[in-house]
């Protein structure tokens, strides 16, 4: 079985938000998390919010093409969320795991989908 690489990270607290080009890097968790987490009036929240959605929906796009069915541990409820709670709950879940800030940002986003949308086996 494929290892999934999961995204979260911590946003800092205060009132400076500090994101800029260099977080769409994607280096680690914090930086998904940060891009995830820009704040509407930020300069680069529309650019922040679309890079995040298609990293997530791209990386769920891709276990659903690769993983069978039978094999998947990840699964969603009926009716789907949508793209924005599961981007703010991932959020509030890796802000809760700060330990998880400097791992891998699939692998963290993949940890928290199992287990949140475990699959009921």
């Amino acid at each position: 079985m494929r290892k999934w690489i999961v995204a979260t990270a911590l946003l800092a607290s205060g009132t400076a938000f500090a994101v800029d080009s260099s977080t769409f890097q994607m280096r680690d968790t914090d930086d998904l998390v940060r891009a995830c987490s820009v704040p509407a009036e930020h300069p680069l929240h529309a650019n922040a919010t679309g890079f995040c959605h298609g990293v997530l929906v791209g990386a769920y796009r891709y276990y659903e093409a690769t993983v069978a069915a039978g094999d998947r541990f990840v699964c969603p409820p009926s009716p789907t969320p949508s793209r924005a709670k599961v981007m703010d709950d991932f959020v509030a879940w890796a802000k809760a795991h700060p330990q998880t800030m400097k791992e891998a940002p699939l692998d963290t986003l993949f940890r928290y989908l199992a287990e949140t949308y475990p699959c009921r086996k």
